[in-house]
């Protein structure tokens, strides 16, 4: 292939426009596509930036046009020309150089490319998993570079936001000591040390306390975190968050500044401007009228509580819900009693996937009357009280959940998003956020057979709740918050415990005990008997923010190179075996199951 040998660069295939006609230009890019036309043959050249037409014309330099036939799709290329108008009905403009071409008198081709696996010009379909193994062919797409270029966007304006409120950026260490709580630990063997392992961070989290107890007052960084767990379509095991902590705030200073902040990323990146303060929105509340904790308030359809009503009815399914201690909710679909019998009976199908025994249903017709399998089972005084709490009006539908609260709340939740989507509810470009307060504090974890911190063990309690931490744990509140964005959580963080007498009583309540405390946590004990300043924190979703931003469907759009849900990256084969000798290097051997 052919080198530069003294060939520069002078414009990008972005920037040309009738204002260089008659210059002379060296472009350099990818061949998109290459039409030959009576004798002249044209290519769009693409780079970072766009794409230029250049035009090989046997009159204008034989030599380049004879070269221009080998010319295939992918081929990176060097072209020297003169900038000339397009022909008169020849221009295109829905391209910035739309308007001219590049006569070339030089090509130079610096390599050529097999056929590419799928189209690089067109928005079609592929694969993920083929977009995966060719991520560098996937990364030539426009579509994906302005991805790439929103994050780093976003990335320069959260370093700007926060300098200038005064935040010190330090990078926290990537080998640290497992201090598993929730989730895995991905673990690193000790050459040096045999037997002994470094953990990668799951959060700077300790680290960032340490710093305030350390007199930094106001930290940050865009930290890459690390957690060894089940995949879903927004979780990588190495992803990346904006990692923040402030000394002497409580929470509104936290949320207030962070409204701030992502008020600026959506004006200077996206040209939005955002109403705030965000709305707030406690726990209970979230739980009791949306069935999650990252409610999409992008519309309305909040669940109406009618278990007193159900109690007296006759349907038996709803009956032995109120009585045994669950609920009976309604979603209100307004204007939708034009469902069809297969769509309802597919959301009934898709109820029970989730867990339900079913899905009931009820149309408001013309007269208010109800049109139901289970209007039998209801008194006309029980429809009026069923129909004043829901504010049904003819043309409604009306959908029922009867079960234990978690079962309800899971079914009803998801019932909820599929009948927005369904209504045209759903909009694109729109952004409503809530904040998520009073959250408990710890919860049963079934499996282990005890209380777990809900986010982590660092929280504060409601200091109002103190004095249940003992008697009735489950019923003290944290004070942590979580920032929701059009039904994803972006960002969670709290205050957190900065009197090591108050950490220890909560390490009591998780059943850590004096010794394994003083194992994983001593030196975070220890820190806090010397004057820690009261602080709290926060840590944002890098991925799924510049998603969310994006109009993505998955934070794999917005990472250069991410994993499958199988944390495995296609381009390169990892995870992989390692040869023997780097295993005996670390005292480590491989046990086979049977």
């Amino acid at each position: 292939m052919e080198s530069l040998n003294g060939l520069k660069r002078t414009h990008d295939c972005g920037t040309l426009n009738e204002s260089y006609i008659g210059n002379d230009v060296v472009l350099m890019g990818w061949v998109l596509r290459r039409r030959d036309h009576g004798g002249v043959i044209f290519v769009d050249l693409r780079d970072r930036e766009g794409i230029t037409q250049v035009v090989f014309d046997p009159q204008i330099h034989e030599p380049s046009h004879e070269k221009a036939q080998r010319l295939r799709s992918e081929y990176c290329i060097a072209v020297k020309g003169r900038v000339r108008r397009r022909p008169e009905g020849m221009e295109n403009p829905k391209l910035k150089t739309g308007f001219i071409e590049v006569a070339v008198n030089e090509l130079r081709i610096l390599n050529t490319s097999k056929t590419p696996p799928f189209p690089l010009d067109e928005e079609g379909a592929v694969s993920e998993n083929l977009r995966l193994k060719y991520r560098y062919m996937d990364l030539r797409r426009p579509w994906m570079l302005e991805g790439l270029r929103l994050r780093h966007k976003v990335c320069q304006q959260m370093r700007s936001f926060l300098n200038n409120k005064g935040f010190i950026e330090v990078e926290t260490p990537i080998l640290t000591k497992s201090t598993p709580e929730g989730a895995r630990d991905y673990l690193v063997p000790s050459r040096v040390n045999p037997g002994n392992f470094y953990a990668l961070p799951q959060s700077p989290q300790l680290y960032k306390q340490i710093l305030m107890i350390g007199g930094i007052e106001r930290y940050y960084q865009i930290a890459r975190c690390f957690r060894d767990e089940d995949l879903r379509a927004d979780r990588q095991p190495e992803f990346t968050q904006l990692d923040l902590e402030m000394s002497f705030v409580e929470e509104e200073d936290v949320m207030g500044l962070m409204e701030g902040l992502i008020s600026h990323l959506f004006s200077d990146c996206l040209g939005l401007e955002l109403k705030t303060p965000f709305k707030r929105m406690t726990y209970d509340y979230a739980m009791d009228h949306y069935g999650t904790d990252r409610p999409d308030i992008r519309f309305n359809m909040e669940f109406v509580d009618i278990t007193d009503v159900a109690k007296g009815c006759g349907l038996k399914v709803f009956k032995q819900a109120a009585e045994s201690g669950g609920v009976v909710k309604v979603i209100n679909a307004k204007g939708m009693a034009g469902l069809s019998r297969k769509e309802l009976d597919d959301l009934t199908n898709f109820a029970i996937d989730l867990g339900a025994k079913g899905l009931a249903w009820v149309k408001i017709k013309d007269d208010g009357s109800w049109q139901s399998p289970i209007q039998k089972f209801f008194s006309d005084g029980e429809k009026a009280q069923i129909a004043e709490r829901a504010g049904a009006e003819p043309g409604d539908c009306l959908f029922f959940g009867a079960d234990q609260r978690d079962v309800v709340f899971k079914v009803l939740s998801e019932v909820r998003l599929r009948l927005g989507a369904m209504a045209g509810l759903i909009k694109d470009g729109q952004y409503s956020f809530v904040w998520i307060t009073d959250f408990p504090l710890l919860e049963y974890d079934e499996d282990e057979g005890r209380l777990t911190s809900m986010h982590h063990p660092f929280t504060s309690p409601k200091e109002e709740d103190l004095d249940l931490l003992e008697s009735d744990p489950l019923k003290v509140r944290s004070r942590a918050y979580d920032l929701v964005l059009n039904g994803v959580e972006i960002g969670g963080g709290s205050i957190r415990i900065h009197t090591k007498e108050l950490q220890e009583r909560l390490f009591k309540a998780l059943s850590i005990g004096e010794e394994e405390a003083r194992e994983k946590f001593g030196f975070l004990l220890e820190a806090l008997e010397y004057g820690a300043p009261p602080h709290g924190g926060i840590a944002f979703g890098l991925d799924r923010l510049v998603m969310l931003m994006g109009g993505r469907e998955s934070i794999r759009d917005v990472i250069a190179f991410p994993k499958t849900q199988k944390a495995q990256c296609l381009m390169t084969g990892a995870p992989s075996n390692v040869s023997m000798e780097q295993l005996a290097e670390l005292y480590l051997r491989i046990i086979k199951e049977a």
